[in-house]
């Protein structure tokens, strides 16, 4: 449902030799089809200029992509090439053979450095993603009565967790979704956003109110930040509750962007009162006020953070969210009964609008079924 992994190791594939990731397969055809390339010239023109410098190419080139042994067979392979009187491939003096063999030896040294890096990357990154996904993992395409999709994308492109959270659970008292921003992003933001959902998990079991679980979570916050000088940990959420035995959605906005409406060809934006972020201490005394909203068949509900409404083009214009997802769903109404797809054009048609987004974006769509 949430698709930051793949789209991570997406990147990896695209940007391996600036990240340091495992190259692509397609990078380790290069050194033997230029050996070859070269040979076949050799042997088929001998009159043709000295090619001896490409061969010289071969053993760096199989150093991005080979082992230490495998790089030091291609090398032994060029020597013996250079040695063969009757291949006539160049005309190779001592100095060049020297040379040609201490770039084979540095490429073996090169390709056992590269592999021992990469093993630990590897290493670092599956431990990384693995504690990542324990705080934010990936949720099913069904809650209760709640078909879910959504997309998750953090702006440190390293990461698979950042500033915005969700988290959707069954309770006694109905389905109940969360979408939250805390304060900052990256990395430096995963702890507090771990803290927020352990809260969030136990406060849906215990809470009869949905007033009672955003409470729950600003108090977290509170305590948090108490033993620490001049922190200021706050964090904006919104909290839907979808109540067993009644086709009704009801909303509660801790100064967090309110969800959308999404009613055949009409999008509106819920007019759900905008409390105090959690972490100020207030929502647990002067609680924000909740919303209900009747549901009909078809209805859906988009939940975002402000990366999404927030992203800019190369004028300082915000994306026009309402406006944009009204054209989509105009030209093509089927896209609301398909919620990935849905939140994959919203996403793809934010970066056309701002070329890249800074911050972390999190999209969700709930597809409640009626009772």
């Amino acid at each position: 449902m949430i698709r930051a992994a793949a789209r991570r190791r997406d990147a990896d594939q695209r940007d391996w030799l600036l990240r340091g990731t495992p190259p692509p397969p397609w990078v380790r055809w290069p050194p033997p089809l230029l050996l070859a390339a070269v040979v076949l010239i050799q042997t088929l023109t001998p009159q043709t200029p000295d090619l001896i410098f490409l061969v010289a190419a071969v053993t760096p080139l199989a150093a991005l992509s080979y082992g230490p042994t495998a790089t030091a067979l291609l090398g032994g392979l060029v020597l013996l090439l250079l040695t063969l009187p009757g291949l006539g491939l160049g005309h190779p003096g001592s100095g060049d053979q020297l040379t040609i063999t201490f770039i084979a030896l540095l490429s073996v040294l090169f390709a056992w450095v590269r592999g021992r890096r990469e093993r630990q990357l590897v290493m670092v990154s599956t431990v990384a993603e693995a504690a990542q996904l324990a705080v934010l993992p990936p949720l099913p395409d069904r809650v209760g009565r709640v078909r879910c999709a959504g997309l998750y994308q953090a702006a440190q492109r390293e990461s698979l967790v950042g500033g915005d959270f969700f988290d959707v659970r069954v309770s006694a008292h109905g389905v109940r979704a969360l979408v939250g921003d805390v304060q900052g992003h990256g990395l430096a933001a995963v702890g507090t956003v771990a803290a927020l959902l352990g809260a969030f998990r136990e406060a849906v079991i215990d809470m009869a109110e949905l007033e009672g679980v955003a409470a729950r979570l600003d108090r977290r916050l509170v305590v948090d930040s108490a033993d620490e000088e001049h922190t200021e940990l706050f964090a904006t959420a919104v909290f839907l509750e979808f109540p067993d035995g009644s086709d009704v959605v009801h909303v509660l906005s801790c100064g967090h962007p309110a969800p959308l409406l999404l009613r055949g060809p009409d999008v509106t934006e819920l007019s759900v009162a905008s409390g105090p972020p959690l972490g100020l201490g207030i929502a647990g005394t002067a609680p924000p006020e909740r919303l209900t909203v009747p549901l009909f068949p078809g209805d859906r509900l988009l939940a975002l953070t402000d990366g999404v409404c927030e992203a800019r083009d190369a004028t300082g214009a915000f994306y026009p969210l309402l406006e944009r997802l009204s054209a989509m769903i105009e030209a093509d109404p089927a896209v609301v009964d398909d919620p990935p797809a849905l939140t994959e054009q919203v996403w793809s048609d934010v970066l056309r609008h701002a070329g890249a987004v800074r911050d972390d974006v999190t999209m969700m769509v709930f597809a409640p079924e009626r009772r």
